[in-house]
């Protein structure tokens, strides 16, 4: 099939499809002479394990961990495990997080109550004062994830 067979069957966009090839997720197949790409039923089972994976909110790291048992099928699957059970950690202090997020926006949301004059607006006041030095900016497993800074305040 060509890339755009794998694409509809496999529900994956071609520019995704392409991609996990230049990630080396996915191998380079054949060409025809015409220079279109050429997959097999093999190739889309591998995409739809990524897919998979990703739904999963796995990283590419993760994926390309999990590519190498599967295509090692007499290993023992130890590592596998492991794997999840870190990436599960990875969900617990992204949940975490986000509950930390939730709670900072209710908050933010308390500074506006009725609505006024933007140059008024509790909310957009609040979103203007500097973050405090040293707040938590810190890199997260999983994209989009904010660390979640605060405002300074004097009385703080």
């Amino acid at each position: 099939m060509k890339i755009g067979e794998l694409a509809r069957v496999t529900g994956t966009p071609v520019e995704t499809i392409r991609y996990y090839e230049r990630e080396g997720l996915l191998a380079a197949p054949p060409r025809t002479d015409g220079n279109f790409r050429i997959y097999e039923g093999v190739d889309a089972e591998r995409l739809s394990f990524i897919r998979h994976c990703r739904s999963l909110d796995m990283a590419l790291d993760e994926i390309r961990i999990l590519l190498r048992f599967k295509d090692a099928p007499t290993e023992n699957c130890g590592d596998v495990n492991t794997l999840l059970d870190t990436h599960i950690g990875h969900v617990t202090a992204r949940i975490r997080e986000l509950r930390a997020l939730e709670r900072q926006l209710k908050s933010l949301r308390e500074r506006c109550h009725e609505t006024r004059d933007a140059a008024h607006c509790g909310i957009l006041n609040e979103l203007s004062q500097p973050l405090c030095p040293g707040a938590p900016n810190e890199d997260v497993h999983v994209r989009g994830v904010h660390g979640g800074p605060r405002a300074c305040h004097p009385e703080q």
